[in-house]
């Protein structure tokens, strides 16, 4: 890491921290999604991945318009959620009980994300960058999208599933 001597050197570090966190979740859905037993949390996997691409090329703006190099650094926080992730489809059977385990895994990630956003999109507002700072804020209204999917999908089916599926082993 780079000495961060400015809050602008901070709101970049930040920057790239994200970058690499997206780029990390791209890799990481469709393995979730192929894990899914619901064919409604493996289209809300699939969705947001075509979302989660959008959110890297809006960082890819914000990058160019910072005149920095779009790059990340490695976000050790993501790392091990997807690892948590990746650990319970090894050790779970395709089942309603992982779904359940997956949404959780895959709210802890958009927790992580909003936290990251709305730090970013902050800094943004204090150091000027106007359209950075619009332009995060539409990442953060996306990811508090998804985790309230993955609650209203977990809330209305995928819980209850799970319940009856573990009570009947």
């Amino acid at each position: 890491m780079s000495k961060v001597r400015t809050m602008e050197d901070l709101f970049v570090e930040e920057l790239k921290d994200l970058y690499d966190a997206e780029k990390q979740i791209v890799k990481a859905l469709p393995k979730m999604a192929k894990a899914a037993a619901s064919e409604e949390l493996r289209g809300a996997f699939q969705e947001h991945l075509e979302v989660t691409k959008r959110q890297v090329e809006r960082l890819e703006q914000i990058f160019g318009k910072l005149d920095v190099p779009a790059k990340g650094k490695k976000c050790q926080g993501m790392q091990g959620l997807l690892e948590e992730g990746q650990e319970l489809i090894e050790e779970q059977d395709q089942s309603p009980l992982l779904d359940a385990g997956l949404i959780a895994a895959a709210q802890k990630v958009e927790h992580y994300e909003m936290a990251g956003y709305g730090t970013a999109r902050t800094f943004a507002q204090m150091l000027g960058h106007t359209e950075a700072a619009e332009l995060l804020e539409e990442t953060l209204e996306e990811e508090k999208e998804t985790d309230q999917k993955l609650t209203d999908l977990a809330e209305s089916v995928i819980n209850e599933e799970a319940m009856e599926s573990s009570e009947t082993e």
